[in-house]
């Protein structure tokens, strides 16, 4: 399946993930992280977005966001990734020295339903995975610990899942990802499709080529 270019929906869910240039770390210590929080709680009050999980690695991020308008995801990450680069370059003084991140982040809208639920876990999951710590919640930069641990004011910045986590939440993220599971995701990740059952994918491809046509033909052409 060919790749697709993005899709900005309104009400749809996307999986958010960008690395720093050179897979380098750009989250060395606790502020780091800190700040980045900071700017994820600025970026949802821009644009009133939902975001439903992330987890912050040394070298990268996950976000689950849901946009409320259409065009509402790209005015996020826009203000989120240059904001951030350009706090990082100003903090540490390389200001003109280059890439913070390695590209363009990459953006995959995901089912509503139990695909959500899998990507909301495979986020949370990732620490653990990379053997950072033996339990999601563990792991202070990312949703699952904001869940357990965060205060009340921490845990506004998340946003209720349309599709409710499951009863014994803790017993279910520390239970590993079904291998299947992790394949379908990193394949959506890797071959940048939509990720859900395969009718679903389809309609979204075929939504957006539509779309994609429209705005192609409403375009004056060049004098």
């Amino acid at each position: 399946m060919p790749r697709t270019d993005r899709i900005d929906l309104a009400d749809h869910i996307y999986h958010i993930i960008n690395r720093a240039n050179g897979r380098l770390k750009i989250f060395n210590a606790k502020k780091d992280y800190l700040l980045f929080e900071e700017l994820l709680t600025e970026a949802k009050e821009l644009t009133d977005m939902r975001i439903l999980a992330y987890t912050i690695m040394p070298n990268h991020w996950h976000l689950v966001l849901s946009p409320r308008k259409d065009g509402d995801l790209s005015i996020f990450m826009h203000w989120l990734s240059t904001t951030h680069t350009r706090r990082v370059h100003v903090a540490t003084k390389t200001i003109g020295a280059g890439h913070l991140y390695q590209g363009r982040y990459k953006s995959f809208i995901v089912e509503e339903d139990n695909y959500l639920l899998g990507l909301i876990k495979y986020v949370e999951r990732n620490p653990v995975r990379a053997k950072l710590v033996h339990q999601c919640q563990d792991w202070p930069w990312g949703s699952a610990w904001r869940r357990i641990s965060g205060s009340n004011e921490q845990k506004k910045l998340l946003d209720p899942s349309p599709v409710p986590l499951p009863h014994g939440y803790l017993r279910w993220i520390n239970t590993p990802d079904k291998e299947d599971d992790l394949i379908e995701i990193r394949n959506a990740v890797n071959r940048g499709v939509p990720y859900g059952g395969e009718t679903w994918v389809e309609r979204m491809i075929g939504v957006h080529h539509l779309e994609s046509t429209v705005r192609a033909q409403g375009r004056p052409r060049k004098q």
